[in-house]
């Protein structure tokens, strides 16, 4: 049996494909676009070639993200936390504390035996987010995946002391015309979004382990930020950007096989109207 978890984020699609012994069979990762039905059909279909399947031989497909009503061939939504929470523990079963930062938001969670207890999110403005970084990068001329990198080489952090993303990068094209380093700029932008971070977070009671995930957590100065403002150990899987895609797979799996040990019906899209609008 095969299950899929689709998670449509606000810069990226995820798509993830599980089997019933839980093993992941495909990972493949899109960008969002302004069609997310259309672009859902896309990844997954790519990610059914990559795994040598047809659409047929997929059990069930559970959506999730902020567009996950926009995904017509999925069997079930769930939320991301949910998503998030299920995918952390299957890689990090003793986090407690989640760190997610991913293109427009930022969000902690608070984990007790993989179930979600508590959360905070800061989804009203972007700055700390992916999308502030990437206004960043533009700035200096710069690739996102170079930001973590470039920090890491800084000798003196310089204090951004803007949360503003506009105000922000203003206060970056100051310190370029006064000559800073871009590396000290960069590392002060990470220490900056690492605090704020953490403060949000804080309101949970951190405890280890801790998790970060999402497209910012690839930025290894970033991650280097967060450990020295907790003071503690910072785990990163090896996809940040694949948590609630492989959750939303896996609670697809538990949902069939605990539907057919009771021996009761597994609601599922009409496949032949899927295989209509999948193929469009």
């Amino acid at each position: 049996m095969f299950f899929t978890g689709v998670d449509i984020g606000s810069t990226m699609t995820k798509v993830v494909i599980v089997g019933e012994d839980q093993s992941v069979l495909v990972q493949h990762i899109g960008p969002t676009g302004a069609e997310h039905r259309r672009l859902a059909n896309r990844v997954m279909e790519s990610a059914l070639t990559e795994a040598g399947l047809s659409f047929h031989e997929v059990d069930f497909v559970v959506a999730t993200g902020y567009g996950r009503f926009n995904v017509p061939f999925a069997d079930r939504q769930i939320t991301e936390l949910t998503c998030h929470a299920k995918g952390i523990f299957s890689q990090f079963p003793n986090a407690r504390t989640v760190i997610d930062i991913g293109g427009q938001d930022a969000k902690g969670l608070k984990l007790h035996k993989g179930k979600l207890i508590d959360f905070v999110m800061n989804d009203k403005c972007a700055a700390g987010t992916g999308r502030f970084l990437e206004v960043i990068a533009d700035t200096f001329g710069l690739k996102f995946d170079d930001l973590g990198e470039m920090s890491l080489r800084s000798r003196q952090i310089v204090a951004i002391s803007s949360t503003c993303t506009v105000f922000a990068q203003q206060e970056v094209v100051a310190c370029l015309s006064k000559g800073v380093p871009v590396e000290d700029i960069l590392a002060g932008l990470n220490d900056a979004i690492a605090d704020r971070t953490t403060n949000m977070v804080r309101r949970l009671r951190i405890e280890p382990d801790v998790v970060f995930t999402g497209g910012v957590a690839m930025n290894t100065g970033m991650v280097m930020a967060l450990r020295k403002k907790l003071g503690c150990e910072v785990l990163v899987p090896p996809q940040p950007l694949l948590s609630g895609a492989l959750g939303a797979a896996l609670l697809g799996r538990e949902y069939v096989l605990d539907r057919l040990a009771r021996n009761e019906p597994i609601p599922r899209k009409e496949r032949k109207l899927v295989e209509a609008s999948f193929f469009e």
